[in-house]
């Protein structure tokens, strides 16, 4: 036998079915689609939940469990740019959640404030700023700092409720709940027991 005379199997590939192309070649018209209905229409894909209209399966369970989403610590976000930009900020001074309002930068004191470090290609921070706002971005405070400024981070209020210092180089929250104390204790066990050593709570 040469390689020329190898050929495929007989039936192992079927020829590609070409619909909508007349009614002679068994797939004209309808296409394959039949008449009428949804399938006959575009957009016919379904998602794998439905079930022919009635309540699907996962609408009839029960809900159960809650979300954090309505607990979302929420910041107005004011660039250090824009406030390089305002005629209130050009020669340095304060910057805190009046003084954002009286510039127009942030609206009203309904959410906690946000320093970030976005600036103009090429731009510098050419003034002194003493910022007293919830959160201050690294980027941003390197710069305020670099020149001359001075940055207090006053927190949120879970950063209270939680006993975290932004302000610090240790900002683990002193006031433990207890998830944190179970992890601390979880971790305590664990380089114990690496010790060799068996921990038992007191």
């Amino acid at each position: 036998m040469m390689i020329h005379e190898v050929t495929a199997q007989a039936g192992k590939y079927k020829q590609r079915k070409r619909v909508g192309r007349g009614v002679g070649s068994g797939n004209g018209k309808t296409a394959g689609r039949g008449q009428k209905g949804a399938g006959s229409r575009a957009g016919t894909a379904r998602k794998y939940q439905f079930e022919g209209g009635q309540m699907p399966f996962f609408r009839r369970m029960p809900k159960f469990g809650f979300t954090n989403h309505d607990f979302k610590t929420h910041f107005w976000a004011v660039n250090l740019g824009d406030i390089l930009a305002s005629d209130a900020f050009k020669k340095g001074g304060e910057v805190n959640a009046d003084s954002l309002i009286a510039a127009g930068l942030v609206r009203d004191k309904s959410k906690n404030v946000k320093i970030l470090g976005g600036m103009p290609e090429g731009a510098k921070v050419d003034a002194k700023f003493t910022v007293e706002v919830n959160r201050v971005t690294a980027s941003a405070r390197k710069m305020i700092e670099d020149a001359g400024g001075s940055v207090t981070e006053i927190g949120t209020r879970r950063d209270r409720v939680r006993g975290v210092d932004r302000n610090s180089d240790d900002q683990t929250p002193k006031n433990l709940t207890k998830k944190l104390k179970t992890q601390r204790w979880h971790k305590l066990r664990s380089e114990a027991f690496a010790r060799g050593e068996v921990l038992k709570k007191k």
